[in-house]
């Protein structure tokens, strides 16, 4: 899947787990589903998932991943992939974008980009089957691009990926799960909300100020093929200024925290949350203590995780010399899970996995 700052790779073990020892559950709700890393593993556990973002290219991603069932499009997928790797490149929106006004990925290879993507359109294909057919592009363009994982801005250099010449692969989409077909939204959360209900709801909200839409802006122009005009070095979507989530806001984040979770429609919600967001892990075992009248009991499992490669590598000006310093290496995250029975002795267990895991590192 696409390199993802606040990617749950690592940490899906602990999810799945948790989700199964919380509860007896059916379906799962994923009300901030970003790669759906988390959705698709838990499609592949059995369980009904309701995947919801608010950008489409995360969305686009659900629906490969968490609603198309492999019953239904592996077939014409591997067909259609055949087809559009014989495709020769054709320069045009996302070449003249990201090619040649900003570098994100070498032109031969932005310009399969715009001869794929413009046969995508062209072929008409339903939801679920286009959705595959989208993300094994981004996929694709993923492999192939010049960035520590961000679009914010490109390597000086070329990376050596980017020289590599792009190439379809099918996704991994999963049989129909067990306990029904999934679903995928691309609501606000808070609207979503409203309309989502399932036995548990995991929540993965942002962290902190930095946008999920201008960190992947390419993605959502790639997906939503609206060609619209662009500003900075990293030509960004002009609605980058203005699709702003209040998740995203300081000032705003604990007031709307309380009123999404006050709002969930699921007796145990499973919440990943870092030490580095805008909420300590007092104040969210508080948030959480607070729901359903104050009858919440919250769990709290600990991770040690590595920080983001760009967090990693030190501070450095735009002539490339170093400025700053590196002043961690290692985060943790928090998974906090709530419900109206204590379930302290059913995680136990996973509690002691994790400390006995992290004194290894200490």
């Amino acid at each position: 899947m696409i390199k993802y700052i606040g990617s749950k790779r690592t940490l899906i073990p602990v999810i799945l787990e948790a989700v199964r020892r919380a509860s007896n559950a059916h379906s799962v709700i994923d009300l901030f589903s970003g790669t759906s890393r988390v959705g698709h593993a838990l499609k592949a556990a059995g369980y009904r998932v309701l995947s919801n973002d608010h950008n489409a290219y995360a969305a686009t991603l659900a629906r490969c991943y968490v609603q198309a069932d492999a019953e239904d499009v592996l077939e014409d997928a591997k067909k259609l992939v055949r087809e559009f790797n014989g495709l020769k490149g054709e320069p045009g929106y996302f070449t003249e974008t990201f090619c040649v006004k900003s570098r994100f990925f070498q032109p031969k290879n932005g310009a399969r980009v715009d001869a794929i993507r413009e046969a995508i359109a062209a072929k008409g294909l339903n939801p679920d089957l286009e959705a595959v057919m989208l993300v094994s592009l981004m996929e694709a363009a993923d492999r192939v691009d010049s960035t520590t994982g961000l679009q914010m801005a490109y390597l000086k250099t070329w990376a050596p990926r980017a020289h590599n010449d792009l190439e379809l692969r099918v996704p991994e989409v999963l049989p129909r799960a067990k306990h029904g077909k999934g679903q995928a939204t691309c609501l606000d959360a808070l609207e979503a909300v409203k309309v989502l209900e399932a036995d548990v709801a995991y929540i993965d909200p942002p962290y902190n100020q930095h946008s999920y839409l201008g960190n992947y802006h390419a993605w959502e122009s790639l997906v939503r093929w609206d060609k619209p005009e662009v500003y900075g070095i990293a030509c960004k979507r002009v609605d980058v200024r203005q699709r702003q989530s209040i998740f995203n806001s300081r000032p705003q984040f604990a007031g709307v925290m309380r009123k999404l979770l006050a709002a969930v429609r699921a007796p145990v919600l499973v919440v990943s949350f870092n030490n580095e967001g805008y909420l300590a892990r007092e104040d969210m075992e508080s948030m959480l203590a607070a729901l359903w009248d104050g009858q919440g009991k919250v769990t709290t499992i600990e991770n040690d995780f590595k920080r983001y490669v760009g967090a990693q590598i030190g501070i450095y000006n735009p002539q490339g010399q170093k400025v700053g310093k590196v002043s961690h290496l290692n985060n943790k995250e928090y998974v906090y899970v709530v419900s109206r029975e204590c379930l302290a002795e059913r995680l136990a267990p996973m509690q002691a996995a994790q400390t006995e895991q992290m004194g290894l590192f200490a």
